[in-house]
């Protein structure tokens, strides 16, 4: 934990169990989660799965939303965090890119550029994304991706798009987060749940 906020885009996404409910559960445990303090989040979105091979229609379709949240979080703290709610939520990864309860990314973290092992952001396939740019544009009409541009202007140079989801509603309500304490108010975070393998522990630019 650090003494700077910064501004988070974090998405989200799920193929299996009851998915709107693990969307809307995640972003509980965000708001829920020492050094984090929820701004936003969209409506959920559908699309198709996307794996190493590409997009498979075979598989079951994910839903994804984004969430934008301000943290004191150091990079890896968040990341950590973002694991241990994925593991509290059924997620595994035996397949790299396979199905799963839970996908949580970093797509953006102010204005850090960071590549290590472990993390890169911005993400480093945001921009190729429709499922990512497309809920985050709900939220964020001129929202930037770095030194890629506006969201706005990448979603108009992609292919695919997303599909909306017959009833869904916002993940959260931004007239709520004024009754929350700031995130530099916030205690220490919860040590990690532990993860699989060191390699899994690599954001490595997933579905999500």
């Amino acid at each position: 934990m650090n003494d700077t906020t910064r501004r988070a885009v974090i998405a989200l996404g799920s193929n299996l169990g009851a998915r709107g409910e693990l969307l809307r559960d995640a972003v509980a445990a965000l708001a829920a989660t020492p050094g984090i303090i929820v701004v936003d989040a969209s409506t959920p979105v559908s699309s198709v799965a996307l794996t190493l091979d590409g997009l498979d229609e075979t598989r079951p379709e994910y839903l994804n939303a984004v969430a934008i949240v301000d943290t004191v979080l150091d990079p890896l703290d968040l990341l950590d965090a973002l694991h241990r709610i994925e593991s509290e939520h059924g997620r595994t990864r035996e397949v790299r890119w396979g199905d799963r309860t839970l996908d949580l990314d970093i797509v953006l973290l102010g204005d850090l550029e960071l590549d290590t092992d472990r993390l890169t952001v911005p993400h480093p396939r945001a921009a190729e994304r429709s499922f990512v740019l497309e809920p985050w544009a709900q939220i964020d009409p001129e929202a930037r991706l770095g030194r890629q541009g506006r969201v706005a202007d990448l979603i108009a140079r992609l292919p695919d798009r997303t599909r909306p989801v017959p009833g869904a509603t916002r993940l959260f309500e931004p007239t709520r987060a004024s009754s929350g304490p700031s995130a530099g108010d916030a205690a220490a975070p919860a040590a990690p749940a532990a993860l699989a393998a060191p390699d899994d522990r690599r954001d490595d630019g997933g579905p999500s």
